[in-house]
């Protein structure tokens, strides 16, 4: 029994570590978002892309010698020292003044991302394997820090500005900063240390693993379901004010409504993976990812081009013009005149209008078949926000799920090695949550289209897709070549 509550106490910790952590990592998004939107900071589209991101990087990059450190001194001396260091450059970021010195100190406190690797394997070394998915899908958790930073801060931030405009926001990064160092010392004074039974083995031996092609393809998954999942919990704050005119904090809002129910319903994933199967689970992960990210491609737009026109059936000369008729040698000719009062942008779906234009003049001549009115076609689509909304959530939601499932696989295939595999798939994953900014930024620059990162994300679920089914179907053709010649013979 006590061991079980030493267990769980330690997957509390870890779980309320992460969560901070994680709302430190994305703190970016909201406060250069702020400092952009005020006036205080004048950054370019592409260096915002720059310092969403950067964060990211130094929390994906250090993931990998953070989890071989975890394995071999154990996850308490780790996550207090990560916790205590990283609280440094966060007070400092108060004396930030341009985008060298956000960009330096975001690299610093940025290594609060690698707290995923640490308590993947502090967690996992605590439970069997019956455990594994539940727990670490509790732990996953944490992920919800950033509906944290998204919901809360952008209303911290204009409160601490109403007396001080131009340094309030400097109160924010304090907070952050104190909060992680409460953290760091009850780890110092209530966790107890536990190794994983290989932490004697040099780095080359824990290294090994990484020869393995599915620790790569584990972490091109994760890439997706992890990585862009933390690109978008900065980038759609952005996306919202400009896209559909919200303030700070309503954009927060939408942002939070993505990224919490990504971050709790990761929990219920690891039960998924544990009940029918990690496998099983990332088909409908990744098949709603294809879906939802194509449905999300689409813009506000509206496209114009050639309809149906009026020609005359005679020879004739014009004798009247009248709004919408059209007289030749006694014959009447109706045209369809465009309706000023059909402007409707609250429309689900897209919305067709048709209209004509009058192109000959008063006692022109014309011949059969001559254009009297030339067709116009008019297709709007208004890309309804609250749609919009509920797509975005759900798509939150299945990245949720697949991020416990794809960790599901990792106690299971390197039970051993979980801090350095959990690492690396880590790494890959954080990597997208760096470039996915980045990327967003030139793509929207070079298409001038907010939707254009859904485009991204849409070939991104599709490689995942494919590459997944194409391995499980050379595994059952390895595995069971007699089963796969019946299949393909099979008319």
């Amino acid at each position: 029994m006590s061991s079980l509550y030493q267990s769980h106490k330690i997957l509390f910790l870890n779980t309320l570590a992460f969560t901070i952590c994680f709302a430190c990592w994305t703190l970016n998004g909201v406060l250069i978002t702020y400092l952009v939107d005020k006036g205080i900071f004048n950054f370019s589209v592409v260096e915002v892309g720059w310092l969403l991101g950067i964060p990211i990087l130094s929390g994906a990059i250090f993931r990998l010698p953070v989890g071989i450190l975890t394995d071999k001194y154990g996850g308490k001396i780790v996550f207090s020292v990560l916790l205590i260091l990283c609280a440094v450059p966060l007070f400092l970021l108060t004396f930030a003044n341009s985008f060298w010195s956000f960009a330096v100190l975001s690299f610093l406190f940025g290594l609060v991302g690698t707290s995923f690797a640490v308590g993947i394997g502090y967690t996992s070394v605590w439970y069997p394997k019956e455990w594994q998915g539940r727990a670490l899908g509790i732990f996953g958790m944490g992920n919800a820090g950033a509906a944290i930073t998204t919901f809360i801060a952008p209303t911290l931030l204009n409160k601490f500005s109403e007396t001080d405009p131009e340094n309030g926001w400097k109160t924010l990064p304090i907070i952050y900063g104190i909060t992680l160092l409460i953290i760091g010392l009850l780890f110092v004074f209530f966790a107890k240390n536990k190794k994983v039974p290989t932490s004697e083995k040099t780095i080359s031996q824990l290294l090994s693993p990484l020869k393995n092609n599915r620790v790569w393809r584990f972490g091109v998954y994760y890439f997706l379901v992890f990585g862009c999942f933390v690109a978008y919990s900065q980038w759609l704050l952005p996306n919202f004010m400009n896209v559909y005119s919200t303030s700070l904090v309503m954009g927060g809002m939408f942002a939070t409504m993505f990224s919490l129910p990504s971050g709790v319903i990761r929990a219920f994933g690891g039960y998924l993976s544990d009940k029918f199967g990690a496998r099983k689970v990332m088909y409908w992960v990744l098949g709603s990812s294809v879906v939802i990210s194509f449905l999300l491609m689409f813009p506000k737009m509206e496209v114009i081009t050639a309809g149906p026109g009026v020609l005359s059936t005679n020879n004739g000369i014009v004798s009247e013009i009248n709004g919408n008729q059209v007289v030749i040698n006694d014959k009447q000719y109706d045209i369809n005149i465009k309706d000023a009062t059909d402007e409707k942008e609250s429309n689900i779906l897209p919305v067709k209008s048709t209209w004509q234009e009058i192109v000959v003049e008063q006692n022109q001549e014309v011949k059969k078949k001559e254009l009297l009115a030339k067709g116009i076609t008019q297709i709007k689509f208004s890309a309804n926000m609250w749609v919009y909304l509920i797509l975005v959530i759900l798509i939150g939601i299945s990245w949720g799920i697949g991020k416990a499932a794809v960790y599901k696989h990792i106690p299971e295939y390197f039970p051993n090695e979980v801090g350095v595999v959990g690492g690396m798939v880590g790494l890959i994953g954080g990597l997208g949550g760096f470039f996915g900014p980045i990327i967003f930024g030139y793509l929207l620059n070079s298409t001038s289209l907010w939707t254009s990162s859904w485009i991204f994300i849409f070939v991104i679920s599709s490689v995942c897709l494919i590459w997944m089914h194409n391995t499980i179907i050379r595994i059952l053709r390895i595995k069971s070549p007699e089963f796969s010649r019946d299949i393909e013979h099979d008319h």
